[in-house]
């Protein structure tokens, strides 16, 4: 057993309500399946789904990025690198398939050196959330497959060296004036010539789950930054009333398009929110959600649908619910509205019942399917929020929710070589198309909904320990973040690989070495003899620039010390300087100020300090000790006072580390022609992510247990 050191202390009502949603703690009639459901029947007959539509990709399309169910055979969409394959790779572990995930991803890493170097344009949107998505999962999940590991996992390994290379070849999309990336890049070349400016909202702000899980794993702040400010410059266009268009110019940051909804071309933006906030611990985000909440259900709500309204004016201009909306109870739920996300998907499931299907769009006042709409693709969105609400609520209605999906398309839509795309939902006549999400998303939802032992849906009541070349790390502690492609991000081995638990390893070691809780608390007064071998040695490591201010802040506490009465030495000055090897040189000048008659007599001292880590005592000359009696009197204190600062510096320093972003530093630039002037660019953008200063936390953990004050045992095994 071992005990993990955590503690988090919830900032705010909304925040406390994700991690109870996440772990699980708001089921009712916990561990009780409802009657006359056979559970493990149903999980069964999706396993045989997936296995129909997986076997018959490989048999007809392979390596085709999608399967034609009609025809048989295969077609590029996306970006012709076998998406489907991709795409359903974690699928196989989630369902337990563990020798072919095995085997399939051995056949993509050999495949890796030139995977990607094609001369075709993909759709940066599709291919992040797919590929680097499914890339990422994979990778975090293949110790579940019993691959062989490298010694360095989770940090490094080669299904993750894939995502970062796919992920650099979308990088010339955010090299733009306003941060927003534009929509298509050509995998060789970059931003394609003549490419349109003009791209979706949800094309713009669907990114940091995928680029920051990226940043932290390997340690390159370029896509954690990227995609935040991509993010924020979306929130600076919206309008006054607080609204979002569905499309937008990203040279110039004009909407372009001004229909505001919860559904398509909107939709995985406002999910990222709420998403990326849990995932990184970032408040910012989840006001920016909840402001959209707000605005959402004061302009777009009617009778628990969500219609379409104009974003600067917010008069309802389609009264419409779409397929891709169905996502938004699942939403609710995570953010704690769970009432309200049960009556809209009570809403949503009419629908299908109506016509076995969900049309893409479908007219609210007039009950029927809006004309030119008329299609399913096999969309995942309803039986994702079914499987959210019952983690939830356990409510045995849901259940038959995905008794409907599943018996709806095994009816309809199985043909001899998979699962057919629906192309008119009132005739159920279909289209020789199977998008890759139906194995990524709609599959997998529909076998975590009937399986409610998976290891996906753990409460935290049992972790991994493992050890790693920068130390041991807490996996397989559940809280698991879903992309929008359904992509899950183990969050604690994300936490593992960041710079921020490097510089919490070190502090809490430095912490524990060097704290005297008798001498900090005045107890008992400690022998110099039995301290002279203990002195902290000065030490020199790279300070990342966001951190030179809040050093100041506690040189200064540091300065004042109350205890001296008649003189005392403060700081008159703080500089820095970014060194060339990325050092951030802090240069302190000390002055001595008599308070006895008010006269300033100062001595400057000048040192650069790269990051010390406790406040150094300052030289003063004879000098200025005969001129100043007072000066004798500071010195006398200075060894006392010293130890019982640099004490409180440590804690002060713990806890700045545990409440802030340590981003790594800058890597060199890329040689890639494309992307230089990005990272040139990037290189000084500040993420400045804003935390409650009372909000302590232990990524490691999911996200209910970091209720714990004392933290939680683990099992090794």
């Amino acid at each position: 057993m071992k005990s993990l050191f955590s503690c988090q202390i919830i900032f705010g009502r909304s925040l406390y309500l994700i991690l109870i949603f996440l772990s699980s703690h708001l089921r009712a009639d916990e561990g009780k399946t409802p009657r006359n459901i056979d559970m493990a029947k149903y999980r069964e007959r999706v396993v045989q789904m997936f296995q129909h539509a997986y076997d018959s990709y490989l048999k007809y399309a392979y390596p085709y990025d999608e399967l034609r169910p009609l025809s048989c055979d295969g077609q590029d969409t996306w970006g012709s690198y076998s998406l489907t394959l991709v795409d359903a790779l974690d699928t196989l572990i989630i369902m337990g398939n563990h020798s072919e995930f095995r085997r399939i991803a051995q056949m993509l890493i050999d495949r890796s050196e030139d995977f990607f170097d094609m001369d075709i344009n993909a759709s940066v949107f599709e291919t992040n959330i797919r590929v680097v998505g499914g890339l990422i999962s994979a990778h975090l999940l293949s110790h579940k497959a019993d691959m062989v590991l490298e010694p360095g996992w989770p940090c490094s390994g080669p299904l993750l060296r894939m995502a970062e290379v796919i992920a650099r070849k979308l990088l010339p999309a955010f090299d733009t004036p306003t941060g927003m990336p534009y929509g298509t890049v050509n995998l060789r070349h970059g931003v394609p010539k003549g490419e349109t400016t003009v791209t979706c909202t949800a094309g713009v702000g669907t990114f940091l789950v995928e680029f920051g899980a990226l940043s932290r794993l390997t340690g390159d702040p370029i896509f954690e930054k990227v995609a935040m400010r991509a993010l924020r410059t979306l929130w600076d266009i919206r309008s006054q009333i607080g609204m979002v268009g569905n499309h937008v110019d990203v040279g110039e940051g004009k909407w372009t398009a001004i229909d505001s909804g919860i559904g398509g071309g909107i939709d995985s933006y406002f999910e990222y929110l709420a998403k990326g906030a849990v995932m990184f611990q970032i408040p910012e985000l989840l006001e920016m959600f909840k402001e959209y909440e707000a605005t959402v259900e004061k302009y777009l709500k009617r009778d628990d649908w969500y219609m379409w309204a104009n974003m600067k004016k917010g008069g309802i201009t389609l009264p419409v619910f779409t397929s891709l909306d169905c996502y938004w109870p699942g939403v609710q739920g995570m953010i704690g509205s769970v009432e309200k996300g049960m009556k809209t998907l009570h809403n949503y499931h009419q629908v299908w019942k109506q016509f076995g299907f969900t049309p893409e769009y479908y007219n609210i006042p007039k009950s029927e399917v809006h004309q030119g709409r008329e299609g399913y693709p096999l969309r995942p969105e309803l039986i994702e929020s079914a499987m959210y609400l019952y983690q939830a609520t356990r409510d045995p209605y849901i259940l038959e929710i995905g008794i409907d999906i599943l018996e709806a398309i095994e009816h309809s839509a199985r043909t001899p070589c998979g699962y057919a795309t629906v192309k008119d939902v009132r005739y159920h006549r279909l289209e020789d198309r199977m998008e890759s999400f139906f194995l990524a998303e709609t599959t997998k939802y529909l076998y975590l909904l009937f399986d409610e032992n998976n290891f996906i849906h753990n409460q935290g009541n049992h972790g991994k320990v493992i050890k790693t070349p920068s130390g041991e790390c807490v996996i397989d502690t559940g809280g698991y973040i879903f992309n929008t492609e359904a992509h899950p991000v183990d969050v604690a081995a994300i936490h593992c690989c960041s710079a921020q638990k490097a510089s919490e390893d070190a502090e809490l070691q430095e912490f524990h070495d060097n704290l005297n809780l008798l001498e900090l608390l005045d107890i008992t007064e400690v022998k110099e003899s039995l301290i002279e071998g203990k002195k902290l040695k000065q030490k020199v490591k790279v300070m990342p620039k966001q951190k030179v201010e809040a050093m100041k802040v506690v040189i200064e506490a540091d300065s004042n010390d109350e205890e001296v009465e008649d003189a005392k030495e403060v700081v008159s000055d703080v500089s820095s300087q970014v060194a060339d090897d990325g050092r951030v040189n802090v240069k302190v000048t000390y002055k001595t100020v008599d308070t006895t008659d008010h006269k300033d007599k100062s001595v400057e001292n000048s040192r650069n300090e790269s990051s010390e880590i406790g406040p150094s005592v300052p030289e003063v000359s004879s000098k200025s000790k005969s001129e100043n009696p007072n000066m004798l009197k500071l010195e006398e204190k200075t060894t006392n006072n010293y130890r019982k600062k640099h004490s409180l510096h440590l804690a002060a320093k713990l806890l700045e580390i545990f409440t802030g972003l340590t981003g790594g530093s800058d890597k060199n630039i890329s040689e890639h022609p494309n992307i230089n002037h990005l990272y040139r660019e990037m290189k000084d953008y500040e993420l400045n992510y804003t935390y409650v200063p009372s909000m302590m936390k232990c990524q490691a953990l999911p996200f209910h247990m970091r209720l714990s004050v004392m933290g939680e045992m683990f099992d090794d095994s």
